[in-house]
């Protein structure tokens, strides 16, 4: 992501997040040592959505389990069945089973089940949002840590430099010069 701020202006943040994350990812970024990784699970974000009472818990699991099991293929399947059955019944011209159809697929199917899956849609993004913002400050403080342990090793590597330095110097002083050899006489 590109910072488009103008040459010379502080970088401003363009990220929505709750004050709470920006305080965590604060926190995260001072501290790591400090950081712990949290379970984010639906059921410990449901409350959010609906509260935590007991029609709050029996929407939420209502919701979610309407949307998962009509996300399914035997869904599919049931709704591939009412389709043909009403189109059986338009073309055989039975006014009972066309109602029943139509009664089934625009208004169930539309006026009823469509709210509840988009209400069980809400509960599952809640929980990923949540989720994201609990890995996004676990990273972060991996990150902070990484960029600690490099800065470590670049201190380690400079005394090592400095060690091998003093250690070449100290053998130079330690080893007698060598004298030169006297030239063979005699011939």
């Amino acid at each position: 992501m590109e910072d488009k701020s103008a040459p010379g202006e502080p970088r401003r943040e363009r990220r929505i997040s709750s004050p709470e994350h920006r305080a965590a990812y604060q926190a995260a970024k001072d501290a790591p040592a400090a950081h712990k990784p949290k379970l984010i699970t639906s059921r410990s974000v449901a409350p959010q959505v609906h509260g935590a009472g007991p029609v709050g818990q029996f929407n939420t699991s209502l919701a979610v389990s309407v949307t998962r099991s009509v996300g399914t293929m035997w869904a599919a399947y049931v709704f591939t069945l009412i389709a043909i059955g009403g189109g059986v019944a338009v073309v055989t011209q039975n006014a009972f089973l066309t109602a029943l159809s139509v009664l089934i697929s625009q208004t169930f199917l539309q006026l009823v089940l469509l709210p509840i899956i988009i209400v069980g849609q809400n509960v599952i993004s809640a929980s990923q949002d949540a989720r994201a913002e609990a890995d996004h400050l676990t990273l972060t403080t991996l990150h902070a840590i990484n960029v600690q342990q490099l800065k470590m090793l670049e201190v380690q590597g400079e005394m090592l430099q400095q060690q091998r330095e003093i250690l070449d110097m100290l053998h130079q002083e330690s080893t007698p010069p060598t004298p030169p050899t006297p030239p063979h006489a005699g011939g």
